[in-house]
């Protein structure tokens, strides 16, 4: 079976504005699409539930503790390696949460709305970004 007939990896990212920026971290020298921003979060193990992997996933890779709130886009990408079924929900961190700091990514940061630019993205993520855009402007 080749690589692209495999079922797509099920990926979970969080969308967590705060006053006027967004929540982003950058991707690890080594992995898929390197270097590239991107809403945090990561793969859905077998049976588990979305909203707890991206929890988790939050945990694991920036230390903080969130709500995971509703479905804001669902969008699927082929990659020339892979597939990704991608389920982006927006999520607010619990009060007492620790800032977000960069434990399993190349960094994080907090991006305004002139700093989310389509190509500092993965191609599967610029589907979502004109709604975070939008949120960003309060519409």
């Amino acid at each position: 079976m080749l690589e692209s007939e495999k079922s797509p990896v099920i990926v979970v990212a969080g969308v967590i504005v705060e006053g006027a920026r967004v929540l982003l971290s950058q991707r690890k020298s080594g992995t898929h699409l390197a270097g590239a921003w991107e809403f945090p979060g990561g793969k859905v193990e077998p049976g588990e539930d979305p909203r707890d992997a991206l929890g988790r996933e939050l945990t694991e890779e920036l230390g903080i503790d969130v709500e995971v709130g509703h479905p804001l886009e669902i969008t699927y990408h082929r990659y020339p390696a892979k597939s990704v079924l991608l389920l982006f929900f927006a999520a607010t961190r619990k009060a007492g949460s620790a800032e977000p700091s960069a434990i399993d990514v190349a960094a994080v940061r907090w991006a305004g709305i002139d700093e989310l630019r389509d190509e500092e993205f993965p191609p599967a993520d610029v589907a979502v970004l004109a709604k975070v855009r939008a949120q960003l402007r309060g519409g």
